[in-house]
């Protein structure tokens, strides 16, 4: 079986699923019916999952600055420590991307999709004992609307009219059509909190299967299991502790020497030597994370295109791929979508290392003098490297690339999104949708390469209700060429997943959502003495 049967598997098992989830989450991951039957029937005799001990995760990407409010998560760690107290209303299937119910258990659109009705799950309590209610659920979208609430997901709401609650079902009424509205709203800050967090946004009061216990910003955060979980196909393990390594050599070092039993943001260059130790395992998952270099496409000199594309045309793409991510990964074209999506627009050439036309956009922007791009450590594996590396590529063209190395606390809040030239990274999203609408629409909190482009927008929000995939997938095309061509951002490569386990984690899932198995590593595995 995969790794993901395997989970379901465990599901059925431990009773968090019944035989109709079991066959139709088996299903929709494209196993037959007559396997899946055969599945659910081993399952039965499967060795359920061990409870009990203490899991102690080592993640890079904490700061000083981090906040337990949702809509302000920025970071690796807040990711992870989200998914442990909270719960969205619609969860992603780890192989597939498709949506399945989470706190809301099942839904239904509209004719023209721009009217969705979701039934929310009853039975649900959250931490502090309190029902969930309808209008928990509805004050929670509301907040994410709020441009003062700041939230990461504000993009994706903006295309939500209207929020209300009928009995003790949601309706979300859409300026347009989209069929992809299940998947926005597993983003992984829209989190129901009570009264949506209105009253203590920072609370950590959830429904998820464990309650926090301490918070240091940047430092560690604690939890024990929730025992009154309205799932029992997860938090197997009594307590969890999440600690901030920003250092690659101390996660290394606390992993080796048994301090901790997970750690993310694995270094390629140092598996070979994590792999000697016979009590780690390399965790590698494919998906849609990508490291990039991105422009402020509306600040000088980066306002100017011809040096935008002398910059991209300097970027040894082959190489980074080689000596940054050790082959864990593939190339990237300059738009944020690889073949993991749906609808992936093909036939776009690869753009390739190309000095003499980087220097022929070069010399054509009028540009002089030496361009100061600002990186860290933390904005991806390797990424003090890559900079130096793409220094060396550009000097072929004749650009002076100057690397500025930052300091790895606060350069979420002082460096990426705040200065016009850095390196950063992103998981990647359910839905190209989503994707450009976080990212790249005009109004996004989160457009960290300034491209405000009011015809990409309308193409973006046409795109969303057009129910014929065909035009859909073209739409997308157009969308994809011009941040391609005309936007702020560098991707030079797509990144596998590549984190590190003790041999004492079991049940890990590989989810091509987002890192760390699209963050709810701690909330899925188990610990075998």
């Amino acid at each position: 079986m995969t790794d993901y049967l395997k989970y379901l598997a465990k599901g059925a098992t431990t009773g968090g699923l019944s035989r109709r989830e079991f066959m139709g989450r088996a299903l929709a991951a494209g196993v037959s019916l007559t396997v899946a039957s055969h599945l659910f029937a081993d399952s039965a005799q499967a060795q359920e999952p061990k409870r009990g001990g203490h899991l102690k995760l080592g993640l890079e990407g904490g700061s000083a600055t981090d906040s337990n409010d949702p809509a302000k998560f920025l970071s690796q760690v807040m990711f992870c420590i989200g998914r442990c107290w909270g719960d969205m209303l619609v969860e992603s299937e780890p192989l597939t991307g498709q949506p399945v119910p989470a706190l809301a258990e099942s839904w239904e659109p509209s004719a023209d999709a721009s009217t969705w009705t979701f039934k929310i799950r009853k039975g649900v309590k959250f931490h502090d004992g309190k029902d969930l209610t309808i209008e928990d659920v509805v004050k929670t979208l509301q907040r994410h609307t709020d441009e003062k609430s700041e939230s990461g997901a504000l993009g994706v709401m903006k295309s939500i009219k209207e929020i209300k609650a009928d009995g003790g079902n949601l309706v979300l009424t859409l300026t347009e059509g989209n069929a992809d509205l299940p998947l926005l709203l597993t983003d992984y800050h829209l989190v129901i909190q009570p009264n949506g967090g209105y009253d203590d946004p920072s609370s950590a009061n959830g429904t998820g299967p464990y309650k926090m216990t301490s918070f240091e910003p940047g430092v560690r955060a604690t939890f024990e299991r929730n025992k009154e979980d309205w799932r029992t196909d997860r938090g197997f393990v009594d307590s969890i502790e999440i600690i901030g390594i920003n250092d690659a050599t101390a996660r290394i070092a606390a992993l080796s020497s048994g301090q901790v039993h997970y750690i993310n943001r694995v270094d390629p260059k140092t598996v070979s030597l994590l792999k000697r130790a016979p009590t780690v395992e390399i965790l590698s998952t494919s998906g849609r994370g990508h490291y990039v270099f991105i422009m402020h496409a509306n600040t000088a000199p980066f306002d100017n295109n011809d040096l935008r594309m002398a910059l991209k045309y300097s970027m040894d793409r082959e190489t980074m791929v080689e000596k940054i991510l050790g082959g864990y990964g593939k190339v990237g074209n300059d738009f944020p979508i690889n073949e993991t999506y749906a609808l992936f627009p093909e036939g776009i050439e690869q753009r390739a290392y190309d000095p003499d036309k980087a220097a022929f956009h070069y010399k054509k922007s009028g540009h002089s003098g030496p361009v100061l791009l600002r990186t860290s450590d933390v904005a991806f594996p390797g990424a003090v490297d890559a900079a130096v590396l793409y220094q060396e590529s550009a000097k072929k063209a004749g650009i002076e690339i100057e690397v500025k190395r930052e300091p790895g606390d606060g350069y979420w809040s002082n460096v990426w999104n705040v200065q016009p030239f850095s390196t950063s990274y992103w998981g990647g999203r359910p839905t190209q949708d989503q994707m450009y609408s976080t990212a790249y629409l005009s109004t996004a909190d989160w457009n960290d390469t300034r491209f405000l482009r009011p015809d990409f927008d309308k193409i973006l929000l046409e795109a969303r209700s057009e129910l014929d995939e065909a035009k859909r997938k073209e739409m997308y095309r157009d969308m994809a060429m011009m941040v391609r061509d005309e936007g702020g951002l560098i991707l030079p490569m797509f990144n596998d997943f590549v984190n590190a386990a003790s041999k004492q984690v079991k049940g890990y899932v590989h989810d091509i959502g987002n890192d760390m198995s699209n963050g709810y590593v701690a909330t899925r595995v188990w610990l075998d003495a």
